[in-house]
């Protein structure tokens, strides 16, 4: 072969793929194979079948039908879009620092469970040694204020000696009477 021959041919190239949905593993991944190769990072398998499937080709492992058109969300649901860092609820939208996207994307893996402050830090920060408890303080504050910009019930709140847990105002868990129980 000539050198004319040869300098339109490919010539391969190391790349690396991350398949993972989790914002807070984008970043790790990202961390720790900085300088290694290029990276691709993709959300789910589809989405990078999608993106290997040349146009005009369908090889049978790639010719799946495409996925059906996601229905938008309700109005009264707070949609996390980390690839964008931003949160929106209905028509409104806010943006997030890294820091904020991580912690709530956290608190909504498990809306229910208690986050204790020791996991909050090694979620945001992704460190093992300091688990600062002001810091996971002072970003809950500032993440409660974007979410009340928003005007969504949906907030952060503290459980008394254990640590921290998504909640919704909206939707109390339990309706009374008013009254106190034995007439007082």
């Amino acid at each position: 072969m000539t050198e004319e021959e040869t300098s339109g041919a490919e010539h391969p190239f190391p790349l690396v793929i991350g398949v993972t949905s989790a914002p807070a593993e984008r970043v790790r991944l990202t961390e720790l194979l900085d300088g290694v190769a290029p990276l691709l990072l993709v959300a789910d398998l589809d989405e990078l079948r999608r993106l290997l499937a040349s146009p005009g080709a369908t090889p049978a492992a790639l010719d799946t039908p495409p996925p059906p058109a996601p229905t938008p969300p309700p109005d009264d649901t707070l949609v996390i879009d980390a690839a964008r860092s931003t949160a929106r609820w209905g028509d409104r939208e806010i943006v997030l620092t890294r820091l904020e996207r991580d912690l709530l994307a956290c608190l909504t893996t498990q809306p229910v469970r208690v986050w204790t402050y020791a996991e909050l830090h090694r979620c945001v920060w992704h460190d093992e040694g300091l688990q600062d408890k002001a810091d996971v303080q002072s970003l809950v504050k500032r993440l409660r204020r974007k979410l009340d910009q928003l005007g969504t019930g949906v907030t952060v709140v503290a459980v008394r000696g254990v640590g921290l847990r998504l909640t919704d105002h909206r939707r109390p868990r339990a309706q009374g009477t008013g009254h106190l129980p034995n007439g007082r």
